[in-house]
């Protein structure tokens, strides 16, 4: 049985139990999705590695109806190269972006990665997909998430390293450097490509 299979039955067991606790007031019932809730974190604990605590630390600590976590990536080209930053974590590059703070817009949160990641200041122009990480060919992850893709135009900055990237540069489709496929592959950079050539792009929705 694959670590697939498990991943999935425990995504789904911990969404119906947390939607579960969202809705219920009968305290039985509440015992009940609690339990269920704590089943599926059991499960991920044999094919994760980690501790049983650590897991529902991660995977069970929220309330109200579950859905799926938000990230965004900036696409930003200059004379048919796109802009890349390389991640401190792994040394790998990706597209400037991140998970989607709390406080942001969609908008407002690629503008504000792409300056903390790459030092430039930018405008977006255009959304270029909403992709499900699960149907991408990212690593496994215990939460869903939907990664919103933008065309940007860089009006100003300068790059500076930082905590979370050491370097950025603006690479050729066909020299692109090793990238942090967690967060960047390179089907999403020539889609990229693709809506950056055509006016007519239509977004991509999965």
């Amino acid at each position: 049985m694959s670590n697939d299979n498990w991943l999935k039955w425990a995504v789904e067991l911990q969404a119906l139990a947390q939607a579960g606790l969202a809705y219920t007031e009968n305290k039985y019932d509440i015992e009940r999705f609690e339990r269920i809730r704590e089943i599926a974190a059991e499960m991920l604990t044999e094919p994760s590695g980690m501790p049983l605590e650590k897991v529902k630390d991660i995977f069970c600590g929220e309330k109200f109806y579950p859905t799926p976590k938000i990230a965004c990536r900036a696409a930003v080209i200059e004379d048919g190269k796109i802009l890349l930053v390389r991640e401190t974590a792994d040394d790998g590059w990706c597209l400037p972006g991140g998970w989607v703070d709390v406080d942001q817009s969609v908008g407002s949160n690629i503008v504000k990665e792409v300056r903390e990641e790459a030092g430039m200041d930018v405008v977006v122009d255009r959304v270029i997909a909403i992709q499900d990480h699960r149907k991408r060919g990212h690593e496994k992850y215990a939460l869903g998430i939907m990664n919103v893709f933008a065309l940007c135009t860089r009006t100003g900055g300068e790059f500076v390293p930082n905590t979370e990237t050491d370097a950025c540069g603006f690479f050729a489709p066909d020299e692109l450097p090793p990238l942090s496929l967690k967060r960047t592959n390179p089907e999403q950079i020539e889609m990229c490509f693709k809506a950056y050539a055509d006016p007519n792009w239509k977004v991509e929705l999965d």
